[in-house]
């Protein structure tokens, strides 16, 4: 395609999101709890659409093909699973967390009225260093996705995309990206139906073959929906991102928005229903690629698809790959603006500081989705550019902290759990990880573990997050029947 037609498209569908976040916000005055909470304002519907919408980012077009064209069946099938399982705990456990806590706006406002001010910290902490390498990320893929689909320039997208969700987020904050979400919602539904359908109705039993074949070619892909040997690969993928999705407070927000426990319930299950057929059949996708041959850059797999797709096809691709960009980015500004005005700043900041916040960490995370060399190392990791591999280790440790904090923290539900139990379980989930390293090898291992928590293939092992899991889940049990509060 044309680069100034792609330039257009992206325009004109920024316009019109921009239009709609400014609009929801413009005729009244916003209060800090209402642009952060929207508090009890949004039906079953809009939440199911908002959930959706924010939890589906451009990374659909990238990850669940990736992981197809390498793992094959049970991986797809795990990636499918853990993109809905947070939805289906939010609608059972956010109904109790909002009896608690009705004036909540983050997982961590629970945190701290059950097990104190330090967790709470803590886990901010977790959550923002997910949602920011979420948000980086994010930018990463837009410019990636549009620079394959049309050659433009890949900071011309990321710019956009940013300076727009900023603009309408810090006028609105969540309200307005509770009304940008509807659209991008029934904007992604249609274009991925219709253009699935369009790849589908080709020659289906092709595709079916190739999704069975597998990879002639590529020795590290099995990428083929017949393997059936990837069992624990897949099911560490539910364990980690679902850990991990837990403590992304874009979904909290939406809970404290629902006007209902009912709405909430119902709405998360939209959510998951919707999410978990999308992801599976793009994963599938990926194991087609896989059966047609090597291809020089398998986190694009998709791509290879639609390689010689016609103008249309590929104008309504850049649609939605802005659509999928908007819904998660300004999600994830406002769920970041909201952990470190509430969490980690004690409630302290203002609104207009959050509003300068959402502005400042948009030329950072563009910054850091280019892929800088670091002017230092993560350590045991060795990273110095945040390349994709970079990312992806930063993502698995984030997996890992929340994987050992998890349990700690939705186990207080139960009137028994104190917060010293809780706290001890949290630390101890991490210490599993040692203990499990140094077992299995040496202390050494376990040390490492943590920062790096993969197997010799370069994936999230799964026995080291079953050990985060377990270790912090008996730990917390026990250590609560000892030494329970007062």
């Amino acid at each position: 395609m044309d680069t100034n037609i792609a330039y257009g498209l992206m325009i004109a569908t920024l316009g019109i999101f921009g239009y709609i976040g400014y609009q929801a916000s413009n005729a009244k005055e916003i209060e800090a709890d209402e642009y952060l909470s929207a508090r009890g304002s949004q039906d079953w519907l809009r939440i199911g659409l908002s959930l959706f919408a924010s939890g589906m980012g451009i990374w659909i077009l990238f990850g669940p093909s990736e992981v197809g064209y390498y793992g094959g069946f049970w991986d797809v099938v795990g990636y499918a699973v853990s993109s809905a399982t947070p939805f289906i705990l939010l609608a059972y456990v956010g109904p109790q967390i909002r009896d608690r806590l009705p004036t909540g706006v983050t997982l961590a406002d629970y945190v701290r009225i059950r097990l104190g001010r330090p967790m709470q910290i803590y886990v901010g902490l977790i959550s923002v260093l997910y949602m920011f390498t979420f948000l980086f990320a994010e930018f990463t893929a837009i410019g990636k996705a549009t620079e394959t689909l049309s050659d433009a320039e890949p900071l011309v997208p990321m710019f956009l995309v940013g300076i727009v969700t900023a603009a309408y987020i810090t006028q609105g904050g969540l309200p307005a990206s509770l009304a940008t979400d509807r659209i991008q919602a029934w904007t992604i539904l249609f274009l991925v139906i219709a253009l699935l359908l369009t790849l589908f109705g080709g020659d289906i039993n092709g595709l079916i073959s190739d999704a069975k074949a597998y990879n002639p070619e590529d020795s590290w892909s099995i990428g083929s929906m017949s393997h059936m040997d990837s069992f624990k690969s897949g099911l560490a993928l539910v364990v980690a991102i679902t850990a991990a999705e837990m403590f992304s407070q874009g979904n909290w927000q939406r809970a404290w928005a629902s006007e209902s426990d009912n709405a909430l319930t119902k709405g998360a299950w939209l959510a998951a229903g919707l999410v978990l057929p999308l992801v599976f059949v793009m994963g599938v996708l990926g194991t087609v690629v896989a059966g047609q041959g090597a291809v020089d850059d398998p986190s694009s797999a998709f791509f290879y698809l639609i390689d010689d797709a016609g103008m249309l096809f590929v104008a309504a691709f850049i649609v939605l790959a802005i659509a999928l960009a908007c819904s998660s980015v300004d999600t994830l500004q406002n769920a970041v603006v909201a952990s470190i005005s509430r969490d980690l700043s004690d409630s302290k900041m203002d609104l207009q500081n959050a509003r300068y916040l959402t502005v400042g960490m948009i030329p950072i995370a563009i910054y850091l989705a280019t892929g800088p060399t670091l002017p230092f190392t993560i350590p045991l990791i060795g990273i110095s550019a945040l390349d994709a591999g970079g990312v992806f280790q930063i993502f698995l440790f984030a997996d890992l902290l929340a994987a050992a904090t998890v349990m700690p923290v939705l186990l207080t539900l139960w009137n028994r759990i104190s917060s010293q139990g809780a706290l001890l379980g949290a630390v101890s989930g991490l210490l599993s990880v040692v203990a499990y390293g140094a077992l299995t090898g040496d202390l050494g291992d376990g040390i490492v573990y943590i920062f790096s928590p993969t197997n010799e293939f370069g994936l999230a092992n799964l026995e080291v997050f079953l050990s985060a899991v377990i270790g912090s889940t008996i730990v917390t049990i026990v250590g609560s029947l000892l030494m329970p509060d007062e």
